[in-house]
């Protein structure tokens, strides 16, 4: 059946951007387009070829691979659905991408846009945020400042979408992600947005019911500018939820219900895994700090109910995300669509040879001078290239900045670690309909739904120069049990690892099949790997996760070495 069937949860409408399906979708990126030949292509559209073959989304699509079946857990050969141009079927382009990046904007950066921009075209990125802080300064000259350069940027990279957002002081809370389809307006709505809601530029930083009431008047103006058609659309992401323990569940719950739901959510969810990854490298080579900067604990603003376990990252994902049966699950739980995404937050890369320009004054002019050659390599940052070792990847109808933007309110979103995987596709069928990620599949009850997933493996080396091996896929099952009274709720009682298949494999195809049975009552299913280099029994005990995450050591946690992959949910709604 068509994808006219994954849409999201009975009580949200279908996901569609407004006048979004008029706009005309540009021609195919030449790295999609088969009928480009290789000789044709500059390295960086080359690069990107070579890793959309890899994940098999050129010509034939996914190669015949194993079938891991949920009875015996033997393989068996069978056919993967065929791609063409990308697309799986009646399916989705699956484009790469990055919501949380930094620029000379930015007061503690140091590239241009252009950098950023070309370093995460080379690294297989097809969408980039440019989202520089926002601050008095950047809200006064540096929003304006910034537009010209990522236009040109836009000219000069016609195969990557670069959008032009902010790191917005949530008031009350943490930062997120805050960006607009690009037009006339996207300046001046970003400006007053900035001016008027950014938790630094007013001073509204602490844990009061006041500073939380402007973060959904924050969003709710978003929505407003959106519904004036002053801009087709904009979307908020929560960065780094739980680094220092100021995101309470209720406040995530209010961002996410501030604007209503489907088209008009603007809020849609948090990085399940952070940037600064490369911060976990031990010293002499490495700052020897925890990844994601994860190395706080609680403070005057914090939630008082998270435990102390939440300020790490677990496998180099935030705890709200890595903890079967927490936070995150206890959101879908309540039938909320609310997705991950992962992110370089590159601000300073590691073991890069440029050094910040000198001369002028960044309060005066807005931004530092172009960066210069340093002369050594630094290896007392913390980051990544978009691209080089986080992704998150948006099941998009068309190369658009409006698709893409459908696509991440939609939920059809997965996201991976060190390239562990090249390839998902995820269908939950069942009554002859099925749905993808982010959708919600509605059957009669008692209707018997299946889950099906095919993993294009690694299929070649990653930017650290192996292969990672996928050891083992992990399906994650929860019942949906309806909103909850506490708003600080942050545990799904029912989620579970209901079953992990052993793969042990770095190329080609494997299928996992799970059979969810004859389905009664509402749930949920979400997928999760790993290389298998390191795991621990999950925060709730061993029945609910056996062999998840382990805590990341501070000092000395090499993101390499830890490799995982998370897909967004699908939901299965019977009546």
């Amino acid at each position: 059946m068509g994808h006219g069937h994954a849409h999201g949860p009975h009580h949200h409408p279908h996901h569609h951007g407004h006048d979004h399906r008029h706009e005309a979708t540009a021609p195919l990126p030449a790295a999609f387009d088969t009928s480009v030949p290789d000789e044709a292509l500059s390295p960086e559209q080359r690069s990107r070829r070579t890793l959309l073959r890899r994940a098999g989304l050129l010509g034939a699509g996914l190669a015949a691979g194993g079938v891991l079946s949920a009875g015996a857990g033997a393989a068996h050969a069978a056919p993967a659905r065929a791609a063409s141009n990308g697309r799986r079927g009646k399916g989705f382009l699956w484009l790469a991408g990055d919501h949380h990046i930094h620029t000379q904007y930015s007061s503690d950066g140091k590239y241009r846009v252009v950098d950023q921009v070309r370093q995460g075209a080379r690294h297989g990125m097809d969408w980039l945020v440019i989202t520089d802080h926002g601050s008095a300064t950047h809200a006064k000259i540096g929003v304006e400042k910034v537009n010209p350069d990522i236009r040109e940027a836009r000219a000069a990279h016609e195969d990557t979408l670069v959008f032009q957002g902010l790191e917005w002081n949530i008031p009350a809370a943490e930062h997120g992600t805050v960006f607009v389809h690009p037009g006339k307006n996207e300046v001046a709505v970003l400006k007053q947005f900035e001016t008027d809601y950014d938790g630094g530029v007013k001073g509204a930083t602490d844990s009061t019911p006041a500073n939380e009431a402007l973060a959904v008047a924050g969003l709710s103006f978003l929505a407003d500018q959106v519904r004036r058609r002053k801009v087709k659309d904009a979307l908020m992401l929560a960065n780094h939820p739980a680094r220092k323990g100021i995101d309470s569940p209720h406040e995530i719950r209010a961002w996410r219900d501030a604007t209503g739901t489907g088209d008009r959510q603007i809020a849609v969810g948090f990085e399940g895994a952070p940037g600064h990854q490369a911060a976990g490298l031990p010293k002499p080579l490495g700052m020897g700090r925890a990844r994601g900067i994860y190395d706080g604990s609680p403070g005057a603003n914090s939630f008082p109910g998270y435990p102390l376990e939440s300020y790490r990252t677990w496998g180099g994902f935030d705890w709200m995300t890595a903890t079967v049966g927490g936070l995150w699950d206890s959101l879908l739980a309540e039938g909320r669509p609310w997705w991950i995404t992962a992110n370089s937050d590159s601000h300073q890369v590691y073991a890069d040879t440029a050094a910040r320009g000198t001369g002028g004054d960044f309060n005066t002019d807005g931004r530092y001078p172009d960066p210069v050659y340093g002369g050594q390599i630094d290896v007392t940052q913390g980051d990544y290239w978009p691209g080089q070792y986080s992704r998150t990847h948006v099941g998009a109808d068309g190369f658009s900045y409006a698709a893409v933007m459908d696509g991440i309110r939609a939920g059809r979103i997965w996201v991976d670690h060190g390239q562990l995987i090249s390839g998902l596709d995820v269908r939950v069928s069942g009554g002859g309909r099925w749905a993808t990620l982010g959708g919600a599949l509605h059957v009669k009850k008692g209707t018997r739904v299946t889950l099906t997933a095919d993993v294009a493996l690694a299929g070649g080396p990653n930017w650290a120069g192996f292969t990672p091996e996928l050891a083992r896929v992990d399906v994650i099952r929860g019942d949906v049990t309806g909103p909850v009274a506490d708003k600080d709720t942050f545990t799904a009682p029912t989620a579970k690892v209901a079953r992990s298949y052993d793969i042990g494999r770095s190329a080609g195809t494997v299928r996992v099949t799970f059979d969810l049975g004859r389905v009664d009552r509402p749930l949920y299913v979400r997928l999760r790997g790993t290389d298998g280099n390191r795991s621990a029994v999950g925060a709730m005990g061993a029945e609910v996760d056996p062999a998840g995450p382990a805590l990341d050591v501070v000092g000395d946690a090499d993101p390499w070495r830890d490799l995982w992959f998370y897909s967004n949910p699908v939901w299965v709604l019977p009546s």
